[in-house]
């Protein structure tokens, strides 16, 4: 890949991030942190339960 394009590519992923990190720094401030609060606690709930469930039997490939 040609490096300005992936110069280009990294400050638009750069401006992306800046715009989320906005987004929830905004909901904060106006009392709202239930969004960032619930999609955390959900992520949390969604590892509990992987690591609780039972690992899948092998299969034996012949």
């Amino acid at each position: 890949m040609h490096p300005e394009t992936h110069l280009q590519l990294q400050h638009v992923r750069a401006a992306d991030l800046r715009a989320e990190a906005d987004s929830y720094r905004l909901a904060t401030e106006a009392g709202n942190p239930g969004r960032l609060r619930t999609r955390v606690g959900w992520t949390l709930v969604e590892v509990g339960l992987r690591l609780a469930s039972a690992p899948r039997p092998a299969v034996a490939a012949c």
